[in-house]
């Protein structure tokens, strides 16, 4: 096995996993080619790059829920991206195909299992996309991060091995007196972390934005990442309280940002569950409510069942989510309670996971 096609992205929570498993086929044979396909416009198309990849863009787009009109060059753009992948898999001839969900996941790994190439899906959340639940039972194997999800996928094809962490995140030693430095914040004060996604949260970015003056007052320190939507208003805002606020729209080194924190402020999003669950940090969670089939409170309600987070709805998230996060910095029992349960629900080897039996199928 020597070339590998990975295609997905949109977001972090499917991009992050791709680079966890092209890692460790780095790690195992620095030979092995890698190539990323992504979809033009999307974020993956910077991301991958920086990560070190090669990546080519497709024209491709998913279905329009809030405009019907815009789905009318669905089919052609459809169309269209199968004719570039054709043209990738002549000139790049991969060995398997990897799809971690995105718009560029569907034609690549259907392109591949018309040539007959084995293909392997990577569902990070408990409510599988509609693109990986139409490619699943053609798909050699499928590797998930939930129990049943034979609900979506052939039962005799779906491996339970977690999602892939970033390894800086799993292997970090960085102290928290370093990273607070790292962000140019003291050492001496509690810290929330806000991390909203990729693309933000509004109404966690709203909520943070009303309480810049409680964060002095409180004389606690905030590292808000705002995420892309609106950054502009929201940094502008936290930089006006710079002495305790650490504001930007994408944190590079989420490593020194879990290490930072005290507690942690987030969307529900699988990735983001499994990031704070090897991280070990007491956590707020505020789901994302338009999410398919409502997965993000279900992924948080069972952090919570297991005592280990709280649940604020994004329709209280202006009312409630400072008062709750702020009750629960100062509260140093309930942290380290949540701190130790979180914990026991991490897991940090699911690139290992994902990478033999990828190696067993081949072999």
């Amino acid at each position: 096995m020597k070339k590998i096609i990975i295609a997905g992205g949109g977001t972090g929570g499917h991009i992050f996993p791709a680079l966890a498993i092209a890692n460790e086929f780095k790690r195992r044979d620095p030979s092995v080619e890698i190539l990323f396909v992504g979809a033009n416009g999307k974020m993956e198309m910077e991301k991958i790059p920086q990560a070190g990849y090669k990546i080519i863009g497709i024209d491709i787009a998913g279905f329009n829920r809030s405009s019907l009109l815009k789905n009318l060059t669905l089919p052609f753009k459809l169309v269209n991206s199968f004719m570039q992948v054709k043209k990738i898999f002549k000139s790049f001839q991969p060995d398997i195909a990897i799809g971690v969900g995105g718009y560029s996941t569907f034609p690549v790994l259907k392109y591949a299992q018309k040539l007959g190439i084995p293909t392997f899906i990577h569902e990070s959340n408990s409510f599988a996309g509609k693109s990986n639940m139409m490619l699943g039972k053609d798909a050699t194997k499928i590797f998930v991060a939930w129990e049943n999800m034979d609900r979506f996928f052939p039962k005799e094809k779906i491996i339970v091995s977690g999602n892939p962490v970033r390894k800086n995140i799993v292997s970090s030693n960085i102290t928290k007196e370093e990273a607070l430095r790292s962000f140019g914040l003291e050492e001496s004060k509690r810290t929330i972390l806000v991390v909203g996604g990729s693309l933000g949260a509004r109404s966690i970015n709203n909520a943070m934005e009303t309480h810049m003056l409680d964060i002095n007052t409180l004389n606690i320190q905030l590292i808000w990442q705002t995420g892309k939507v609106n950054s502009e208003r929201y940094i502008s805002k936290g930089r006006a309280f710079s002495n305790n606020v650490w504001v930007g729209e994408f944190i590079q080194d989420m490593d020194k940002a879990y290490a930072a924190a005290d507690i942690v402020i987030s969307r529900a999003g699988a990735m983001s569950v499994s990031e704070l669950c090897v991280a070990g940090k007491p956590v707020v969670f505020v789901p994302y409510p338009f999410a398919a089939e409502d997965h993000q409170s279900v992924n948080a309600e069972y952090l919570v069942k297991k005592d280990a987070a709280i649940l604020v709805k994004d329709e209280d998230a202006q009312m409630h989510l400072f008062s709750t996060a702020t009750d629960l910095l100062f509260d140093d029992s309930k942290r380290a309670a949540f701190a130790q349960n979180i914990s026991k629900l991490a897991v940090t080897n699911a690139s290992e996971v994902i990478v033999d039996d990828i190696l067993k199928i081949k072999a």
